[in-house]
């Protein structure tokens, strides 16, 4: 005798919201640009040269940290933008920031030696802010009836 199972039932598939999608790709994008850094240091002699006090073919100094601070916290402050600003502003902070950082990915990887890792570094790098910039382009519009009432309406109410 064959026992009956029970109706497969399909998942709740609940809509993320854009500022959902926007923060949570540029937190993956952080950690990719972090950990594509940290990695290269198991590179043969990165270590000796920071060590010596070069870093790629700069000469490690106060400006030097504070330019790689401020590129690290670009990726950082826009997942807490993407969270925070209106969405106008928000979609276009989210399109032109990633669209700046598409070259700037592309540039870490060049005169690099070691092809295949800062490639897939970068081939990530891009996808993601692919992403970042279809999320952001691809804004769902309200229709003005449902945004609900306009101004006149609502003081029309108010005067009532």
């Amino acid at each position: 005798m064959r026992t009956r199972r029970p109706p497969t039932t399909a998942l709740d598939d609940q809509r993320i919201p854009v500022r959902a999608k926007l923060a949570a790709a540029w937190t993956s994008f952080m950690f990719l640009y972090v950990y594509v850094d940290i990695l290269a240091f198991f590179k043969p002699g990165v270590i000796d040269d920071i060590e010596g006090g070069i870093v790629w073919e700069f000469h490690i100094s106060q400006a030097l940290l504070t330019g790689f601070l401020v590129t690290m916290a670009i990726p950082i402050l826009m997942v807490v933008l993407s969270m925070t600003l209106p969405a106008r502003a928000n979609r276009v902070t989210n399109l032109i920031v990633a669209s700046v950082q598409v070259p700037f990915a592309a540039f870490n990887a060049v005169g690099e030696s070691w092809t295949y890792f800062y490639g897939l570094g970068v081939a990530l790098e891009v996808i993601v802010l692919a992403l970042i910039l279809r999320y952001a382009w691809t804004w769902p519009r309200v229709t003005p009836s449902a945004a609900g009432p306009d101004r006149e309406t609502v003081r029309a109410r108010q005067r009532a």
